[in-house]
């Protein structure tokens, strides 16, 4: 007969109670029929379904089998036997169709630099318990975990892995908590062909699918706040930023991502600071270096010493804003620590204002869930099952995606095993050395999309959550929302909460005030009105001389080059009013033709108006200190050489100046000076500033230009000084042109340097250069011409040549002029005889050596006198004559 292999009790018996067996009562006949388990039934040996339905008793040693729906499994004795005493084998343990096991291995760090597995391990119990009584999620298997506290160390970890891998049974599935677990898990766990599914990691390293192949996380990544970071680094205009991270690969990972973001948006890392475990050196770095807007990556254990330093340096206040990881603990500063010696209230102050980003890890939308929960109904659950306040209780804002995270699971398998309709595979075939079933999980794992108590749940390319970014900042010592941001969407939701100490968002530096330092406007117009009299008075003498240059006294002073003077005076005066123009007058494109007009008058000037007086004392020098080649030139001076040695002078400055001008034109330069700071307690500093004018080689300029002016000005003392004594009436002023070279190269020789050495002082270097030219100009002015004009003025003398020889000894002048007339003809006189004397002297010389070559030839030599002395005979004529006064008196040898 065909076996009947299953008959389903609830379909033709009464249902069982709650044991799952009913005893039959004992017969001769055998023993009574009996019900199977819920979800199950029975297999009867050699009878139909009819043949069973027609009977109510079965033979002694007729055995049954249990079966079970689906992939349930038979808890208890899958087989019984008919007793003779009527009764069935075992009846005292009930068998029962249970969901099959399936094994979840978990890491919670319920310790260490994050305790998140605090509330996690309570939200993923809780999700288990949701997700096991859903008859249409895995209706044929159990979630079940098996877990062990890392205590976030990996080392940790490590012992736990190797006991969750080799120990029976076997796990489906790997969630680590902590990203430094995770990276060690999820590198493990592809040589078992594991799905590794996490709720707390965020390092942008677990990215890498290759090589993560087999991650996921519902924590989204630590480069999602990168994002948000530079969102609100642009809304408040910061463009430097400092970083101080703590040296694990979460952070650095973090913040390789933010440094490439920032500077995609045109933002400066200014500052890189890392610390292991002792954050005081590069928080003291930060304050050396006056970092502003810092962002801090470390755990929450580091920040309480982070800010400990931060509270000593302080490091804190409006003029500093700090970011952080928004997922430590809402009082995480107000928790005792020993390592740390700062009281909660120093520490309630260095942390007042900064901002946090934190992923939204609770749905803000009153929706619900997959689990028919909404967000806030799940805080309220999972608070009840907490033994702390949730705000002592590490991990509580990761809770929610600790929750989603068995529900994605969950999802996944159900869909991997056909629950949804399809035909799947046998969850409890899956071993280790099952790669199909492991790709499949890993493909429902990727395509999942549900609404958590987190918000929507989808996973990226690299198994990463993608979620909002929450902005908070602690105003009064607990955090306040104030906006959202979509990276996906670029989309900034801001609710315009914010507060700042300063009443506004600090700078991200010291604000740098540039100033630029301006001549002193008084001293400008007082030197400015000197220097207009002085070009006024130059005027003035100019047309003196012009006028009045009929008169034989003016003639002889040589009035062209005077003239010349006058103009080069007023040149060098009229420079001193482009010296004193700066940006205070003047924009920026007129500044390189104000330098030009400086340098172009300053040295046409000097060239004419030393350069004529230089030619003046230069003349008398070369006539009056020669000798005899020199006599005929007394006779007789000729203008013109004077004027080309003037304009010899005077072009070399122009070709000096044109080529400056052409291959190294002057422009405006800036000179900047330390920063100051100002008297108020404001955020800022003073950068002065200085403008000059300046070319590229300034200094081999002015080493050319000061160099042939220098020895130009120390030749004009020198002869200066070896003519004092000179009188001549063909430059009767060479005296008083002495005395101005005096003046004009002492006062250059002196200036020169000074206003080189104060150049950055515009005040001092200006008095310098500017009264140098105003007074040896005025000196200049009034040593050449008010003597003159005293003269002509006094003693009426601006009558015609003719006249004025009338009129002799109208002046003591005239008279020595006329005796040196008289003394020149009577030197002449003197100088014919000398010659005749000296003509005389030769044939003497010449007879006294005939004498004596005669007399050697008649007698021989005599032996030389005792006394050492020279043969005796007629004294030496005289060698020369010369003229004192109007006696003359003759030197022999």
């Amino acid at each position: 007969m065909p076996l009947l292999l299953l008959l389903l009790a609830p379909l033709f018996l009464r249902p069982l109670g709650a044991g799952g067996a009913q005893t039959p009562n004992a017969t001769s006949e055998g023993c009574q029929i009996i019900h199977p388990p819920w979800e199950g039934g029975i297999r009867y040996r050699g009878l139909t379904r009819d043949q069973v339905k027609a009977i109510n008793f079965l033979p002694v040693d007729y055995e049954i089998e249990y079966v079970c729906r689906g992939e349930r499994e038979v808890v208890g004795p899958k087989v019984r036997k008919c007793l003779a005493n009527g009764s069935w084998t075992d009846m005292d343990t009930p068998s029962r169709c249970e969901r099959r096991a399936v094994y979840i291995g978990a890491l919670f760090p319920m310790s260490g630099g994050w305790p998140g597995g605090q509330a996690c391990q309570p939200a993923v119990e809780m999700a288990l318990e949701d997700v096991n009584s859903r008859r249409d999620i895995l209706p044929d298997y159990e979630l079940k975990l098996i877990h062990h506290d890392s205590k976030c160390d990996p080392g940790q970890a490590t012992k736990y892995l190797y006991e969750l891998l080799y120990n029976d049974p076997i796990k489906i599935i790997l969630m680590p908590g902590c990203s430094s677990v995770s990276t060690l898990v999820a590198e493990a766990a592809r040589m078992w062909n594991l799905i590794v599914l996490s709720y707390g990691s965020s390092s942008p390293a677990l990215s890498n699918r290759q090589r993560f192949p087999t991650f996921f996380r519902t924590h989204p990544s630590a480069t999602l706040h990168n994002p948000t970071r530079v969102k609100l680094f642009e809304k408040w205009g910061w463009k430097k930023i400092a970083t101080i991270q703590q040296t694990t690969e979460v952070f650095t990972s973090t913040l390789d991502d933010l440094e490439e973001r920032v500077k995609e948006a045109g933002i400066e890392i200014t500052f890189r600071q890392s610390f292991f475990s002792d954050p005081a050196v590069p928080v003291k770095n930060l304050k050396r270096q006056d970092a502003r807007i810092i962002v801090g990556l470390f755990y929450e254990t580091e920040a309480r010493k982070v800010f400990c330093e931060v509270y000593k340096e302080r490091l804190f206040g409006k003029k500093y804003v700090w970011f952080l990881i928004g997922w430590y603990a809402d009082n995480w500063f107000k928790i005792y620590d020993p390592s740390i010696n700062c009281t909660v209230d120093e520490m309630t102050e260095a942390v007042e204002g900064h901002i946090t980003t934190e992923i939204v890890m609770l749905n803000p939308a009153n929706t619900r869930s997959i689990s028919n929960m909404t967000s806030q109904e799940f805080v309220e659950k999972l608070t009840k099952r907490l033994k702390r306040h949730p705000e002592e209780t590490g991990g509580f804002q990761e809770a929610p995606l600790a929750y989603d995270a068995i529900w994605a699971l969950a999802l996944a398998l159900n869909k991997t095993s056909g629950g949804g309709g399809r035909s799947g595979v046998r969850l409890e075939d899956f071993n280790y050395n099952n790669q199909t079933i492991t790709d499949q999980i890993y493909r429902a794992m990727n395509s999942s999309s549900f609404e958590g108590v987190s918000g929507h749940v989808v996973f990226d390319a690299s198994g990463s959550r993608m979620a909002w970014t929450l902005i908070e900042q602690l105003q009064g010592g607990s955090y306040k929302k104030i906006g959202y941001y979509d990276s996906t969407k670029d989309d900034l939701s801001w609710s315009k909460t914010d507060k700042w100490i300063g009443g506004s968002p600090p700078a991200d530096q010291t604000l740098v005030i540039k100033t630029f330092r301006f001549l002193s406007q008084k001293l400008f117009i007082s030197v400015s009105v000197l220097s207009s009299l002085g070009i006024v008075l130059a005027v003035v003498c100019l047309s003196f001389n012009i006028y009045n240059s009929h008169v034989r006294y003016i003639q002889n002073s040589q009035p062209n080059l005077n003239n010349l003077t006058a103009v080069g005076c007023s040149l060098a005066l009229a420079a001193v009013f482009p010296l004193g123009l700066d940006g205070y007058h003047i924009g920026r494109n007129q500044f390189p033709f104000v330098c030009q007009a400086r340098l172009w008058l300053l040295g046409l000037g000097f060239s004419l108006g030393y350069g004529s007086m230089f030619t003046k004392i230069w003349w008398v020098h070369t006539v009056f200190t020669k000798k005899e080649e020199k006599k005929e030139w007394r006779k007789t001076l000729e203008p013109w050489k004077l004027y080309a040695t003037v304009g010899l002078l005077v072009g070399m400055d122009v070709l000096t100046l044109a080529i400056w001008q052409i291959v190294d034109p002057l422009h405006r330069t800036i000179e900047t000076f330390a920063k100051e700071e100002p008297k108020e307690d404001i955020d800022v500093s003073i950068l002065p500033q200085l403008e000059h004018c300046s070319s590229r080689k300034m200094n081999t300029w002015l080493g050319i230009f000061y160099g042939y002016k220098g020895l130009l000005l120390l030749l004009g003392i020198f002869l200066a000084y070896e003519t004092k004594s000179v009188s001549t009436e063909k430059i009767n002023d060479h005296r008083a042109v002495g005395m101005a070279i005096y003046n004009v190269a002492v006062l250059c020789l002196i200036t020169a340097p000074v206003t080189m050495i104060l150049s950055s002082q515009q005040d001092a270097a200006f008095a310098f250069a500017s009264l140098a030219i105003v007074f040896s100009s005025y000196i200049t002015l009034v040593v050449l011409f008010v003597p003159k004009m005293r003269r002509l003025i006094t003693r009426g003398e601006w009558q015609s040549e003719a006249q004025d020889t009338m009129k002799t000894g109208s002046s003591t002048n005239n008279n020595e002029e006329e005796k040196s007339r008289l003394l020149e003809k009577e030197n002449r006189e003197l100088e014919k005889i000398i010659a005749e004397k000296e003509e005389r002297v030769s044939e003497l010389r010449h007879q006294l050596q005939s004498r004596q070559q005669l007399r050697s030839r008649r007698h021989p030599p005599t032996p030389p006198d005792p006394s050492g002395g020279l043969p005796r005979g007629p004294p030496e004529p005289p060698d020369r004559l010369s003229c004192d006064g109007s006696r003359v008196h003759l030197l022999y040898k």
